[in-house]
Formats: C-alpha cells, structure tokens, sequence
C-alpha cells in the first residue's frame, strides 16, 4: 500500500473551513460561547432564535477542528460498558445513561432533519466485530431488552451472518446497531453555522481566548482582538482545550484520534468489501472504527496515535485496514488526518457550572452525537427551558499536579494495546 496520503481531512474537499461572519468582538453580548464546533453552535442557535445577542468565538476558522475531523459515524459510544455503569452508579443511572444515549442519537437526526442540513445523513446501522467466540446467549438477551426497551432491532451475528455485512475474516461474530448511522462531518457543521449566523447570531474566527474572569453578575472574556463583556458564558472547547481555560484544561485528558482514506476504489469494489455499506467498529479496547465514504467509493478508517512521527502512525493505520481487508495491499492513500478527542477522568461526558462558567466537554470521541446534545442543553440552562441530562450530576475531577498535558497516557495507550493483543490470540 502507497502511503502517500496528505494532511488535511477528507472532509474538506466538499467542505473546507472558512472564516466567521464578524471580523472583531462587540465590547458586549448577552452570550458568549467559546468554540465554534458541534457543541458550540448548537447551544448559539436556540439562544440566537430566542432573541438572545450570541457572540461564538474560536481560535481557529469554522470546521477546522475536531467537528469536522471524525469519522461521521453517530454512534454516541460510551468507554464504560453497561456492566461498569452499574457497578459504579447502579442500576437507575446506568438505564439513565443508556437511555439519554439513545435520545442523544435521536435528537441529532431529529437536528439534521429540521434544519434541513444536506450532510449526506444515511440510517446505514453500525456493525461491531468480536475477534473470538462470545456468549450469544448472552448477548441475545441483552439486545431483547434493548429492543424491548427503545424498539432499535439490534441483531446479534454469528460467523456466517457477518459475511453479510463485510468481507474481513477477523470477525467470529458481531452486533448490528440499525439504530447509528452515518453523516459527512464537515458539511454538517458548515450546514449549522449558516443557521446561526442566519438566526443572527455572529461567529468570530481566529480569535483566541486569554482568560474568562466573573464580574459581579457578569464575565469578562479576554481574547487577543479585544475583550467581551457577557451575562453568560459557554464553554465548547473540549479537545482544543487551551492554557486560556486553565480550570477545564486541568479536567480533560485530550487523546490524539486518527483517520487514513483510500483512493477512489470504485463504488462495485466498496460494495465487495462491506455489502451493505453499513458503519464498522471493533470490540477492542483501542480498535478501530472504519466505513465506506459518503459517496460509496473509497474507504476510510479511524484510530488512536501510537506515534509522533506521522510516517510510521499512517503505515500503522494502513497495516491496520489490511489487517481488516487484505485485498486492499495494493491501493494509496489519499488523506491522513489527525485531531485530538477529550475524555474526563471517569469518561463521561459532562454538563457542569464551575464559577457561574458552563461548561459542555469531555466528550470521549463520540462528539458527533454528544456535542449537539450537550449544546442543546447548555443553552436550555440558559432560557430555563429543560436542560436535565444524567451528565450535569458527577463532579468532574482532576488530579493532583495535572495541567493537562497526560504524562501517563503513552503507558495506558501500551497498556490498551497489550490487553488488545491478548484478546486477538486467545481467539
């Protein structure tokens, strides 16, 4: 395989990231919201139709950072099973977490639908692959209940019906989620900025944050290109987190994602591979995720950086998608990305107010169904419309001497990858 695959997301061939509607901050606003990703312009547009004057503010343009880096699969998954739920939580929050998971996704198509946002939105379902024998039984019985419980039709698949949905031999069984799907990232967030600036709301780019003080009842927000006054103050940074925003910085621990695309395979070769084109992730610890493109005919492909040099991090991601379909030895890659996610110390996301600051973050790589519902929420905290979620009720914590640079990740990553190893030979 040709590792020739440049910078910059696929993503941006159809949407490319462009700069804000207003060149410099008003001295005041009702509302200023730091980040102008998912999170950040889902809670502007309600504010913004509620009459409310919103002032979105990023360092970087409009779709330059995690927002439109990711795979675009809904997912809205969680690094802590159902099982570690219940141990830690018990019984009630877990089904509270399962559930708001599920609202979550469906409040994202619901967003699509209503704002009318051409991002290629597809109910393509999402396969997961078990490397080694599982309990079906089991398994069956839990997707009965989640059927039962929120009428998705999970599917639990042996051997032989995973030849269904992909090519690859590393499979033993899997589950099929109908309920995830999939989106074109970039044209979803463009398609969302252009209804909040439509709502009036102004986004300002390449406007970085110094530092957020509460005033009495109001914030002042120190940027480089001058200093806002506002009533409120939403913070939608998560993995772009900087020394500007010490107190979450100090709360988030950002992990690096990255993503390889093929050349162009022709849509009959695609459909070879993954008949139904269907969203793929691996039941491993540190697996990947991968999927066909929005237009059918290349295949992309997701994972955590085990290395600095980008060289060697693209021939593990392409040693990975050969791993997963061998037949794809002799094609180039086109596109290598990277962009950093943010995982709190418990992985949860969380809705919390420190300092009359809210703050929607900690997103755990699943941004794209997370951040618009976080969004939505840190907005309704704001019109004192409902604004529950089970994520506003744990403390979100840090540890002693962390500033957010995570010294200890390199150990946890080999840690992963050891336990991952461990389950592939034990199949």
């Amino acid at each position: 395989m040709n590792d020739q695959g440049h910078n910059a997301p696929y993503w941006w061939d159809e949407a490319a990231p462009r700069a804000g509607n207003t060149a410099s901050p008003p001295a005041q606003a009702e509302v200023v919201i730091i980040g102008a990703g998912l999170t950040g312009l889902a809670a502007a547009l309600p504010l913004a139709r509620a009459g409310k004057q919103v002032v979105v503010l990023d360092k970087m343009r409009i779709g330059e950072a995690a927002s439109s880096r990711n795979g675009g699969i809904t997912s809205g998954n969680l690094h802590l099973s159902r099982q570690q739920l219940i141990r830690r939580f018990g019984l009630s929050q877990a089904d509270a977490v399962e559930a708001e998971a599920v609202a979550a996704r469906a409040n994202l198509a619901e967003m699509i639908r209503d704002e009318n946002l051409s991002c290629g939105h597809q109910p393509s379902g999402r396969v997961i692959g078990y490397l080694r024998p599982i309990d079906a039984d089991a398994m069956r019985l839990e997707a009965d209940r989640m059927n039962h419980r929120y009428n998705i039709e999970m599917k639990v698949l042996d051997q032989q019906q995973m030849t269904e949905h992909t090519a690859s031999q590393k499979y033993q069984a899997g589950v099929l989620r109908p309920d995830i799907g999939s989106i074109h990232p970039g044209q979803l967030l463009l398609g969302l900025a252009d209804r909040v600036e439509q709502a009036g709301g102004a986004i300002i780019t390449e406007t970085a944050i110094t530092r957020v003080q509460r005033q009495n009842s109001q914030f002042l927000v120190e940027t480089h290109h001058g200093n806002i006054t506002a009533d409120h103050v939403i913070v939608a940074t998560n993995g772009y987190t900087d020394k500007g925003l010490p107190w979450l910085r100090r709360r988030l621990i950002p992990v690096i994602s990255e993503i390889i695309v093929t050349e162009d395979l022709g849509a009959n070769r695609v459909r070879a591979l993954m008949p139904k084109l269907n969203m793929f992730g691996e039941a491993l610890h540190l697996g990947y995720y991968y999927r066909p493109t929005p237009d059918g005919r290349r295949v992309l492909l997701g994972g955590r950086r085990y290395s600095q040099d980008p060289l060697i991090s693209q021939r593990q991601l392409t040693a990975g998608l050969i791993g997963i379909f061998p037949d794809l030895g002799d094609v180039r890659i086109t596109h290598h990305w990277s962009g950093p996610v943010a995982f709190p110390f418990d992985k949860l996301p969380k809705l919390v107010v420190n300092h009359g600051v809210i703050y929607a973050a900690g997103l755990c790589g699943s941004g794209t169904v997370w951040a618009p519902w976080l969004g939505k929420k840190a907005a309704a905290m704001i019109l004192g419309e409902d604004s529950e979620t089970i994520f506003a009720h744990q403390r979100m914590r840090s540890l002693p001497f962390y500033h957010g640079t995570p010294w200890f990740l390199p150990l946890t990553m080999q840690y992963y990858r050891l336990r991952d190893r461990m389950a592939a030979k034990s199949k």
